[in-house]
């Protein structure tokens, strides 16, 4: 188990990003680590982000225990000799610092074991006062959340067939487990900040961390890195998370091709509006690569969808 982590004064983003990263967890020889306390702190991250956490209190409410066990489908395999359980975590995430408990009638000692026997004994969990003040900002709640998926429920750098399977997984909750809720309910899900995160580390990792448009390669860490995961489809219209429907964009031509100043023809050639007027005094301008191929991934199962670069040239394109 990681070592709890001293706490610094003032507490800072870095600070909890070391916490996320060296969580306190089981790790069995034969079951590997336990992904309780990562998947508890991504829904709790998810709800502070659909602005259902708006004080600094987590009950243990039905909206966060189905989260969790969303997923915990998606992220846990049925065989793993995992057991889900939104009350395992709860009580011990206390261990790493951050997490407090309000429960004057949970006994010292007691171990809870079922999730009606948490709801019982414990009032609600809160976060530490910096921490959360931290998560109110979307780019804070990005970098924690890309910590928690990077470390702990997606961490393979060698394949990209992990993140693939749970983007899989995910499709699947939502074309049969979204069908019994109401709109408003299935739009919330759709705009899920951890698919989101996941969506972007896979169309990162299958682009080699490279800008699509113009190369450009930074990394600092496997969650740091200067390039975007950017939906070709609009994801909140078309609800589409998959790799080719994805391209590797660094921040500017993200930017620059979700307003259609330049899109990508069936022969995956760029073309930049022709009334575009860009002045790059230390960088090629955006016109020089007018007609110019784009880098792909190593893999053709993950290039662009011919499809999905059709509808972007007749729907954001504009010439």
């Amino acid at each position: 188990m990681s070592e709890l982590i001293e706490k610094p004064q003032p507490q800072d983003l870095a600070y909890y990003c070391k916490c996320f990263a060296n969580l306190n967890v089981n790790n069995n020889k034969s079951r590997g680590k336990s992904p309780h306390k990562p998947i508890l702190l991504l829904s709790v991250l998810e709800l502070v982000a659909q602005g259902s956490i708006v004080n600094n209190r987590i009950l243990v409410s039905d909206e966060l225990i189905e989260i969790f066990n969303r997923y915990w489908n998606s992220f846990v395999e049925f065989d793993s000799g995992h057991q889900r359980g939104i009350h395992y975590p709860f009580t011990h995430l206390r261990r790493d610092g951050f997490w407090h408990l309000k429960a004057e009638k949970l006994p010292d000692g007691v171990r809870i074991k079922t999730t009606n026997k948490l709801k019982e004994l414990v009032d609600y969990a809160y976060l530490d006062d910096e921490l959360f003040v931290l998560l109110q900002d979307p780019l804070t709640r990005q970098v924690l959340i890309d910590i928690l998926v990077a470390t702990w429920l997606a961490d393979s750098q060698t394949e990209l067939s992990d993140l693939l399977d749970i983007n899989q997984k995910l499709e699947r909750i939502d074309r049969l487990e979204l069908e019994n809720l109401d709109a408003d309910v299935k739009v919330v899900w759709r705009k899920s900040v951890v698919r989101n995160s996941l969506f972007r580390k896979s169309v990162v990792y299958a682009y080699n961390y490279r800008c699509a448009f113009c190369q450009l390669r930074i990394t600092r860490n496997p969650t740091q890195n200067i390039v975007d995961g950017a939906h070709i489809k609009h994801f909140a219209e078309f609800g589409d998370s998959k790799i080719d429907n994805g391209l590797s964009l660094c921040k500017n031509h993200h930017w620059a091709f979700d307003l259609g100043w330049f899109t990508i023809d069936d022969n995956y050639k760029i073309l930049v509006a022709g009334d575009l007027d860009d002045d790059s005094p230390y960088a090629r301008s955006m016109k020089d690569f007018h007609h110019e191929s784009i880098s792909l991934p190593s893999k053709e199962q993950y290039f662009p969808r011919l499809e999905a670069l059709e509808w972007h040239r007749q729907n954001k394109f504009k010439a």
